[in-house]
């Protein structure tokens, strides 16, 4: 089963006159209802999130703004996307790991992934147009090295404090191997309507590396092939 979660927390999307605007209000402690909806359905979850916190978001906690990203207001507190995406992951772990009704045995934590833009960003005639891996002393870009840094600290903590018996949670660490491979994405990809001769530096569509994130699931669920109920 393939559920599109954003943030994996619940959110909607501000409009004006019916018109979508691309800003989020998130909700950082209520896990995602599609994906609440469908736990009883789920043995093994595997999630991931961050390229949609890259963006003008609001974000509330007990239905009351606590901050925003990427916003100008004077009167609201600035977070960082690495902040917000460690609140939204350890509401979705805990929820995860204390539903008593679901079937849900094993979640995995896929990291973050990094966008490849050269010589700027999407809308500024940023390219990626590489065609071999970078070697592995390239650094992984700082913002994304932060995101991973709180994924594994949130699936670190929610594993150590796990009841007995209860979700078991684990990690899929694909972060700094991805930084390595620019020659993964597709260049000018979205020559269409919407977004005529923009380069998609950020989304992973050739073959190669990202069939190994497969290769590190079936290895994951190799290790708990004797834990996990038939």
């Amino acid at each position: 089963m393939a559920l599109w979660s954003k943030f994996i927390v619940k959110d909607s999307e501000r409009q004006i006159n019916g018109t979508a605007l691309g800003e989020h209000d998130i909700h950082l402690d209520k896990l995602d209802p599609i994906l609440a909806a469908n736990l009883h359905r789920i043995n093994i979850l595997v999630i991931s999130t961050s390229r949609w916190f890259f963006r003008k978001n609001y974000l509330y906690e007990g239905e009351k703004l606590i901050g925003c990203i990427y916003c100008s207001e004077d009167n609201i507190t600035r977070f960082s996307v690495p902040m917000a995406i460690q609140r939204a992951f350890r509401t979705a772990l805990n929820s995860l790991k204390d539903c008593q009704e679901c079937t849900l045995q094993l979640t995995v934590v896929r990291t973050t992934t990094s966008a490849h833009f050269e010589n700027g960003l999407w809308n500024t005639g940023g390219s990626c147009n590489r065609t071999e891996p970078l070697r592995e002393e390239a650094m992984v870009d700082e913002t994304d090295w932060a995101i991973r840094n709180v994924q594994v600290e949130e699936a670190d903590r929610t594993q150590k404090n796990r009841r007995k018996g209860g979700v078991k949670i684990d990690i899929i660490d694909i972060t700094k191997a991805m930084s390595m491979r620019p020659d993964a994405h597709p260049d000018i990809h979205w020559n269409n309507q919407w977004v005529n001769g923009y380069s998609d530096c950020s989304h992973w569509c050739l073959p190669g590396p990202i069939d190994m994130w497969n290769e590190l699931l079936l290895a994951v669920l190799d290790k708990y092939k004797n834990s996990l109920e038939d």
